[in-house]
């Protein structure tokens, strides 16, 4: 039989042999494939349904003519008991299977009467039978899991596409849209130049190292400079000769973003002019950098021409400015040096006319000299006195009295010149020499603090005379203004990216905000 006949034939077959499947089940071996029985091991307990099926395993092709069969099954049951009261005998045939690619096998149709097919094997010792170890017939069990359905578009879902599309993909297509269509090209011109002071040494350095008091004023210079750069007064001087409001006010309002208002105050054109100009500066070696942006690559380089020309004239104002400072401060010390000086040595005049004596010192040693010949005295006399003691028995001799009258009036003036060094007045205000000494010596010092004091101020004064008299701070360009040859700004990818990262994060931060907020009810 061809398989398109055994397709119109099989609803005959079907029909005829529907209620004797339904009678003579265990007897029949034409039922068709379902699947294998399995005992449950002894000792078990059955599930409460009845024991579960478990299915062999099959390859592929076997697996769908199985599936065709039941099917074929559960339709010839449906249609044999429909006309079981006709009385035809129905004959169940799988058109499933059929369909499958196989048809039911005798082993199929005793693994769905509970037999084990030829070569098959009772699991845990059971006998084929079909039957459990309590007696009880097995029956199918069949099992419907539902399937979850198809995921769907929630409206949350289209609210965050639509969050998604306002907060980064419209931000994003505006931003592009105007840097390739509104935005005006910028040329840039880029400048360098530092603060040198000059080496050459001074006449403060050669007399003693006194320049290191004057100080190095290279390093604050540096820092005042780059923050004149920024400043107003720039804008001001540069304006006055270049104007910066025609010049950046051109594309205005084609170019909003890059453009100044013709109307713009000043405060409005230093606040463009830090957008325009940018300003490096490096602490530890005192470099510069400035880069400034022009609408034409002519006008860039002008510019940075102009700002390397005020910070020179700005250099030059500090550096006149210090040097007329140091300049008058040093005269200032010289005075007060000479007027200390001039006091010390009035104050030790005034002591010499009142004590009559000129220098104490010198008045002392006269007198210790005196001091020691009389000691010399005392010492021959002394000797003598040894001498005739020796020579004369008696002690009566006149010589022996006369010498020890000599001895003793030496010894006399011995001890009367000691008494005048610390108690006897020597001056005609009753000064004694402790307190004339103590009074000469402080004078002296005086005097000779001052007269130091006098010939330092006066040799920075002439150090800072001859700093004045030439540059010792300039500014030095180790990069001269360039002239660009294409225009470099605003760089657009840049631009884009940026706008992009901070709109992604801007729009996750609030979805997190949102969900956490939906999450907490």
């Amino acid at each position: 039989m061809t398989p398109r006949a055994g397709r119109s034939a099989a609803p005959e077959e079907t029909d005829r042999t529907t209620e004797g499947a339904h009678r003579d089940a265990p007897r029949q071996n034409t039922q068709p494939h379902t699947p294998r029985l399995e005992a449950p091991k002894p000792g078990s307990l059955p599930p409460p349904d009845g024991p579960r099926l478990q299915a062999p395993r099959k390859s592929p092709r076997a697996a769908q003519g199985g599936q065709g069969a039941r099917q074929g099954v559960q339709q010839g049951a449906q249609e044999g008991s429909a006309k079981a009261s006709a009385g035809k005998p129905a004959q169940i045939k799988s058109a499933g299977g059929a369909q499958g690619g196989k048809a039911p096998t005798t082993g199929d149709a005793q693994g769905a009467q509970g037999k084990p097919g030829p070569g098959a094997k009772a699991k845990g010792g059971q006998k084929p039978g079909g039957k459990n170890p309590g007696g009880q017939k097995l029956q199918p069990v069949q099992f419907n899991r539902p399937v979850a359905g198809p995921a769907q578009i929630q409206r949350r879902h289209r609210g965050l596409i639509l969050s998604l599309a306002l907060v980064i993909a419209l931000p994003v297509l505006a931003t592009t849209l105007y840097l390739f269509t509104f935005a005006q090209p910028q040329y840039a011109s880029q400048v360098g130049f530092t603060i040198r002071q000059e080496e050459t040494g001074t006449a403060s350095e050669l007399m003693g190292g006194l320049g290191t008091l004057l100080g190095s004023p290279a390093q604050s210079n540096a820092d005042l400079l780059f923050e004149f750069v920024q400043s107003q007064e720039i804008v001001e001087r540069i304006n006055a000769e270049f104007d910066l409001r025609a010049h950046y006010g051109a594309t205005w309002p084609r170019d909003p973003v890059f453009s100044i208002w013709p109307e713009a105050t000043i405060e409005d054109l230093h606040w463009f002019w830090n957008r325009m100009v940018r300003v490096t500066y490096d602490k530890a070696t005192g470099l510069i950098l400035v880069q400034a942006r022009a609408r034409d690559a002519q006008s860039a380089q002008t510019l940075a021409r102009m700002v390397v020309s005020e910070s020179e004239l700005m250099i030059n104002r500090l550096n006149e400015t210090a040097r007329r400072d140091s300049t008058r401060n040093a005269e200032a010390d010289l005075e007060t040096a000479l007027d200390r000086l001039r006091s010390a040595r009035e104050s030790l005049a005034e002591f010499r006319a009142r004590t009559q004596i000129v220098d104490p010192e010198a008045d002392i040693q006269g007198r210790m000299v005196v001091l020691n010949t009389l000691q010399q005295q005392l010492a021959e006399a002394l000797v003598e006195y040894d001498m005739l003691t020796m020579q004369i028995g008696d002690s009566n001799d006149p010589r022996l009295r006369q010498m020890q009258r000599r001895i003793e009036v030496v010894r006399n003036r011995i001890t009367e010149e000691r008494r005048t060094f610390a108690e006897a007045d020597v001056t005609v205000d009753d000064t004694d020499y402790p307190r004339l000494l103590a009074q000469y010596e402080s004078l002296l010092v005086d005097q000779t603090f001052a007269e130091a004091t006098y010939q330092a101020a006066l040799t920075a004064l002439d150090a800072a005379r001859s700093n004045a008299a030439r540059q010792s701070l300039y500014l030095a360009n180790f990069i001269q203004p360039s002239l660009a040859q294409r225009a470099r700004y605003p760089q657009n990818l840049l631009i884009i990216a940026l706008t992009a990262g901070f709109a992604l994060l801007i729009w996750a931060i609030l979805a997190l905000v949102y969900y956490s907020l939906r999450d907490r009810g």
